[in-house]
């Protein structure tokens, strides 16, 4: 049996990302999202842009300036705020919790180049799915990349770049983020690593 492009690449397994059917769906993504992005209406963008995910809960609210390349691997839960230009980049599954607040120009990047320059120019794409939980906040000018989870009420600092996983409870920035802070379920400081 055939695996198509598309089950590889939602699996992270090498693909050809200029299949038809992956360049099909980003050409109507592409079209559709420049129209929404255009729209000064909140509940007709949020509602359009919303109908092009795999799924997204109650209270879906996205900024002008929503990118995506599929749409069908973006899972959001409820009550999502994320100011103007969020960038979601679901060659992977991206999963984002309930009660999550993104700030402006956050990026998800869930594919992986391969580092051999052969299989590069062979136009061979991989990803890693992004997981984050409840109750995450994250700052403006933030980027995840590939293969990141985060753990519930997490804070990340903005301008961080976040390389790899960490637990629930804490507050982390840098480039690469690391914890700045340990937090208790109610927010409340336990440690503290800035200096």
């Amino acid at each position: 049996m055939m695996i198509s492009e598309r089950a590889k690449m939602t699996a992270g397994q090498p693909y050809q990302q200029f299949d038809s059917e992956l360049i099909a769906r980003r050409k109507l993504v592409r079209e559709q999202l420049l129209q929404i992005n255009q729209l000064t209406d909140n509940e007709a963008r949020n509602g359009q842009a919303k109908a092009l995910l795999a799924e997204a809960g109650d209270d879906f609210f996205a900024e002008a300036g929503i990118t995506f390349d599929y749409g069908f691997n973006v899972h959001i839960g409820d009550h999502f705020y994320a100011n103007y230009r969020l960038t979601l980049l679901d060659t992977c599954p991206i999963t984002i919790g309930d009660h999550c607040y993104i700030g402006p120009d956050v990026g998800f990047y869930t594919p992986v180049h391969p580092l051999s320059a052969q299989q590069r120019d062979a136009d061979v794409e991989m990803g890693k799915p992004i997981t984050i939980g409840n109750s995450i906040w994250i700052g403006g000018h933030a980027t995840l990349l590939p293969g990141v989870t985060l753990g519930d009420r997490v804070v990340v600092g903005a301008g961080s770049v976040v390389t790899k996983s960490f637990p629930s409870d804490v507050v982390i920035a840098g480039n690469p983020a690391r914890v700045i802070r340990r937090l208790d379920e109610h927010g409340e400081v336990i440690t503290d690593n800035k200096n």
